[in-house]
């Protein structure tokens, strides 16, 4: 059985897949290839071959014909041109038995050409909002996921049938905690931290209307350090200058990141002590530790009773920059309010976590099998 695994995005993606990769890899009679888009990915997946001790695994950068490498080149800011890069190497891809993806935009395989492999999704990430539950699921032949939240969502959706989902646990978190990180303090002083994680999107993102307060609050007080960490894509795709500018802007107790390794791997929402956030996914990874949390509501959401906002029932809810130091002061003493709500969610949306990787390749064997 030949399987292939498709990082078609940037780096960060490997975290949700090499995983199951090395435990599928270390079946008898299947042979996993990795293919990645974004160069600084094959140093992603040779840390984690290392943090689990597996058998070096073939990894390879997918082609790029020269009008994607232009574009790519070129046109950075508009992303990785995957669906391009998809069509660059169907007959390569089309040559598997299976090809497993975590993400979505493999759904297009078919009508690039792709039609011999099976097609399977583990989705990154076990967020709330209605992106992750869209049509583009439909085209998989068997999709994973970390919780029974995320399972119950796309059955109810018709986005997947029953016999063709598992919930099989959070595949990052188990990777990550392999992961041997730095052990030197993040602060010179050991306050306690707060992690800002803004969201990429400009729609949802609390970026543009709270970090120029939130940096201001912080500078004038000495009882936070604070982590400015946004998503990985933010900054990826923008000149180098620009980056940093904007780390450039830290000091000793504020730390802002706009590319390191640290955003990946889970390094800043072990550290934290108070989660602050809008619709990031990553709740759910800080909250595997329930914590104190504070939510963002930049654009106004009416968010109750909205299951794309269901973590915002974890923490205050912020709607003006102003009132934001006050709730982040306030939130431990109020973490009592919303621990249990906090466990009940962090697993169902996470799932168990140890063995997840092994639940996930033994769920893809198991459908290869049946499936002829």
């Amino acid at each position: 059985m030949n399987i292939a695994f498709l990082y078609i995005a940037e780096a960060y993606q490997c975290y949700h897949g090499a995983g199951i990769a090395h435990a599928l890899a270390s079946e008898p009679g299947v042979t996993v290839h990795s293919y990645y888009n974004d160069p600084k990915s094959l140093a992603q997946l040779e840390r984690i071959a290392t943090a689990l001790g597996a058998a070096p695994m073939t990894c390879r950068r997918l082609e790029r014909s020269l009008l994607t490498r232009a574009m790519q080149r070129g046109l950075r800011r508009f992303g990785m041109f995957k669906s391009l890069v998809m069509l660059d190497n169907r007959r390569q891809l089309d040559g598997y038995d299976a090809i497993v993806a975590v993400e979505d935009t493999v759904s297009l395989a078919r009508r690039l050409g792709i039609r011999h492999p099976r097609l399977i999704l583990y989705p990154h990430g076990a967020g709330d909002r209605a992106r992750s539950f869209s049509h583009h699921a439909k085209p998989f032949d068997l999709v994973l996921v970390s919780g029974p939240k995320s399972a119950q969502r796309m059955i109810g959706a018709g986005l997947v049938r029953p016999d063709r989902c598992a919930a099989v646990g959070a595949v990052k978190l188990e990777t990550c905690a392999a992961l041997q990180r730095q052990a030197a303090p993040l602060f010179e002083e050991p306050r306690p931290i707060v992690l800002y994680n803004a969201h990429k999107a400009p729609k949802l993102s609390s970026w543009r209307r709270f970090i120029e307060p939130m940096l201001a609050d912080f500078t004038a007080q000495s009882e936070f350090n604070l982590i400015v960490a946004p998503h990985v894509k933010m900054f990826r795709r923008r000149d180098e200058s620009l980056r940093a500018a904007w780390e450039a802007r830290g000091t000793k107790h504020i730390l802002v990141d706009t590319g390191s390794d640290r955003l990946l791997d889970m390094t800043y929402t072990e550290a934290a002590d108070v989660f602050v956030s809008d619709v990031s996914s990553q709740v759910y990874e800080f909250l595997v530790r329930p914590r104190p949390c504070v939510f963002l509501n930049a654009h106004g959401a009416t968010w109750r009773g909205d299951p794309n906002f269901a973590h915002w029932q974890l923490g205050d809810v912020v709607d003006e920059p102003s009132d934001l130091m006050a709730a982040i002061r306030a939130a431990p003493a109020r973490h009592h309010l919303y621990r249990a709500r906090q466990e009940e969610m962090a697993r169902a949306s996470l799932g168990e976590v140890a063995g997840a990787s092994g639940r996930a390749a033994a769920a893809i064997l198991g459908f290869m099998r049946r499936a002829g």
